[in-house]
């Protein structure tokens, strides 16, 4: 197993999550897929394993700690993943929380279409790939999730056409929060790892 999963055991530990040997052997399955992937099809720009280990896997795997602080029962329920790349945040949980959730990822590039579909049998994990526009897609879900795709107000906008009256749509942000969305944003401070801001609105 790369050393790389030993810091993402740790530094998920530091934060209060914890995975099982059976969770990390699949997060290093994802690391050595989207390492090979990536030198062919530039999945995302991030390419050293530590940084992918860290801004992409342990940063989506935040999310468990927001879930526990708006005490959102996440079980049974269906989550979309809008403009999800290579999985992210969206495969971390469902390797997290496995048959607790409905995942679906909704990507429109063909070639990381495929990456998903293959890595779905690479983990031996259960998801759906909507290889559309998120504008394209005629159901709803209770979660929707989204990983600083785009433009925060048109991300709020096509998240909230796919949501569920009730649901919740979460928008995850690295950068400066719109003054408009401050009301309804949550920060979260992390043990060695910058603090993470969430936009999070409930469908009335």
């Amino acid at each position: 197993m790369e050393r790389e999963i030993e810091k993402l055991k740790n530094l998920c530990e530091k934060n209060g999550i914890y995975l099982s040997d059976e969770q990390l052997e699949k997060f290093d399955i994802y690391l050595k897929t989207l390492l090979k992937w990536n030198r062919v099809y530039n999945l995302t720009s991030v390419r050293k394993k530590e940084e992918i280990v860290i801004k992409h896997f342990f940063d989506s795997l935040t999310l468990i700690k927001l879930f526990d602080k708006v005490n959102l029962d996440i079980r049974k329920k269906s989550i979309a993943d809008l403009g999800t790349g290579a999985g992210f945040p969206g495969v971390p949980l469902k390797i997290y929380y496995k048959d607790l959730i409905d995942l679906y990822l909704i990507e429109a590039v063909q070639k990381k279409c495929l990456f998903l579909e293959f890595l779905r049998k690479d983990l031996s994990i259960n998801y759906t790939v909507f290889c559309l526009r998120a504008e394209d897609i005629s159901r709803e879900f209770d979660i929707v999730v989204s990983r600083a795709t785009g433009e925060t107000f048109e991300v709020l906008k096509i998240g909230k056409n796919i949501l569920k009256k009730g649901g919740y749509l979460i928008v995850m942000k690295a950068k400066k929060v719109e003054e408009e969305l401050r009301p309804y944003t949550i920060t979260l401070r992390l043990t060695g790892y910058p603090d993470r801001k969430f936009i999070v609105i409930k469908k009335s």
